[in-house]
């Protein structure tokens, strides 16, 4: 148990500077710095009366939601400055240390959250897995914890939630 003056906020924030980091150090030129993403969700979540996180891995489940709109919401702002062209990418392939990357190459954010959305109507699991692996950074394990379901669960909605946006979005380039 740590000390009662021990703050775990500014470790959870290098946490997720550093996850912001490696989402962006896949697209060299990217005009939103690890900082601007942390920040912006951090507000985000300080402003959440609703925020009550019962674990570190919960806060990190949280954090990605969080996340995942800043990104969203800088690449629409990036689509419609540019009037339809060059939307923000973020690759998948850049998941944080130790998942499974999968075998996406650069994608759309704006395109991944509709497909993202659209997955969510038909298995909001799966849809929660990736977010929560993508965009939390969170292993197999704590998203089992999160989700309160098996890891064979986790890895089975993972590799069917991957080959169904990997499905969507090619539709969608077509």
């Amino acid at each position: 148990m740590p000390p009662p003056d021990h703050d775990p906020l500014p470790a959870l924030y290098r946490e997720l500077r550093a996850l912001a980091a490696r989402y962006l150090k896949q697209k060299p030129g990217h005009t939103l710095q690890p900082t601007a993403i942390v920040n912006e969700a951090w507000l985000r979540l300080q402003h959440n009366p609703e925020l009550d996180w019962r674990s570190q891995t919960h806060f990190f489940a949280i954090s990605a939601n969080a996340m995942r709109n800043v990104l969203l919401d800088h690449a629409r702002r990036a689509h419609a400055d540019k009037r339809g062209g060059g939307a923000a990418h973020v690759t998948l392939s850049a998941a944080p240390a130790g998942a499974e990357p999968p075998d996406f190459d650069e994608l759309d954010v704006i395109a991944l959250s509709d497909a993202m959305d659209e997955l969510a109507k038909l298995d909001p699991r799966q849809a929660r897995v990736v977010e929560l692996r993508f965009f939390g950074g969170l292993g197999i394990a704590e998203i089992a914890t999160e989700l309160a379901v098996s890891e064979r669960t986790v890895k089975n909605d993972w590799r069917m939630a991957k080959a169904w946006l990997r499905a969507e979005l090619a539709e969608r380039d077509a």
